[in-house]
């Protein structure tokens, strides 16, 4: 692991462990059943900063310029092993036990990598311009595809839960419409969707609103580090590590060895392209996955345990997949 990489991971637990200060002092107020700061703050990622940061990201997309064939190759295997975790936990939780939410939940963890904060200076460090110009073409995707798509599970999810409860009788057609409907005006999708037209009327971003949506941007990583830290202060990590063990093998190990497996002998990608994302998907578990636990309230313990976790291991992980990638080239 290259000293660029290692700087990075240690800033990193630095500003969690401001965060995790900032809760274990309650510096920004005790958490009750009116008010948890850490909600708040997470709140205030998923309705302001999060959705600048997608606007902005899919409005300025060159979609004549992308490596459509290794794109392709890299979302199969993450597409695959999301909806496998859904569907397993939507398995496992036919008791009710859990959250309706769960399965998503636990889905986004096992599938949604750290590609800015740890990604980008990795591949820069790792792979060079080639490789960062590869690495970036998946991150302009990434959230896109992997937030849209459990947004639309976990909305489906709870509309067949409101059916069941007998509270009211809702019919598939209204079930399906107040799925539709929830997915798109939603904090993450709506910008999106927006974003995407935006790009397809060719229309330029006029500077001011450009500089504003940068601006708005650029506070997701700090916001979210902190919040993971927070969270750990404010929720722990009790019941939590059996959990956060697992999904941080599946995001580890079982995620980079399945996209390397369908990248390789499925599209036959080999090189640098290959190592690019591989390595992508062997990152830790990105703090996205706890602001959508946030977002539905559910195992925000489990993911944030998961998140450092995995972020822990990651330091383990990430050489020996490049030994394995030196092996195979």
């Amino acid at each position: 692991m290259s000293a660029l990489v290692f700087f990075k991971l240690l800033a990193i637990f630095v500003v969690v462990a401001i965060g995790w200060i900032v809760g274990k002092l309650r510096w920004l107020g005790a958490a009750d059943s009116n008010v948890d700061p850490a909600r708040v703050l997470a709140n205030a990622a998923y309705y302001i900063f999060v959705p600048a940061l997608l606007f902005r990201t899919t409005a300025r997309i060159d979609f004549s310029t992308m490596p459509w064939g290794t794109l392709v190759a890299v979302f199969v295997p993450l597409l695959l092993m999301l909806l496998a975790v859904y569907f397993w936990q939507r398995r496992a939780n036919r008791d009710g036990r859990l959250p309706v939410a769960a399965p998503s939940v636990r889905a986004i963890s096992a599938a949604f990598g750290n590609t800015v904060q740890v990604g980008i200076p990795m591949a820069a460090a790792l792979f060079g311009e080639a490789g960062l110009a590869i690495h970036l073409a998946i991150v302009s995707l990434h959230a896109l595809v992997l937030l849209t798509l459990t947004t639309a599970l976990v909305e489906l999810d709870l509309a067949r839960a409101q059916q069941r409860s007998g509270a009211a009788q809702v019919h598939l057609a209204a079930t399906l419409l107040a799925t539709a409907r929830n997915t798109v005006i939603h904090p993450v999708v709506l910008p999106v969707l927006t974003g995407l037209a935006w790009n397809a009327l060719d229309l330029p971003l006029p500077t001011v609103a450009d500089e504003i949506l940068q601006t708005l941007g650029q506070a997701v990583v700090p916001l979210c580090l902190v919040l993971i830290g927070m969270s750990l202060a404010y929720y722990g990590v009790q019941g939590a590590a059996k959990a956060a063990v697992w999904l941080s093998v599946c995001k580890l190990l079982v995620l980079p060895a399945l996209v390397l497996a369908i990248a390789h002998w499925g599209f036959h990608l080999t090189g640098l392209p290959l190592a690019v994302v591989v390595m992508m998907a062997a990152l830790p578990i990105g703090s996205n996955a706890l602001i959508f636990a946030q977002r539905y309230r559910t195992l925000e313990a489990e993911t944030t345990a998961a998140t450092v976790f995995s972020t822990l291991a990651f330091v383990v992980v990430a050489p020996a997949w490049l030994v394995l990638l030196g092996w195979l080239h």
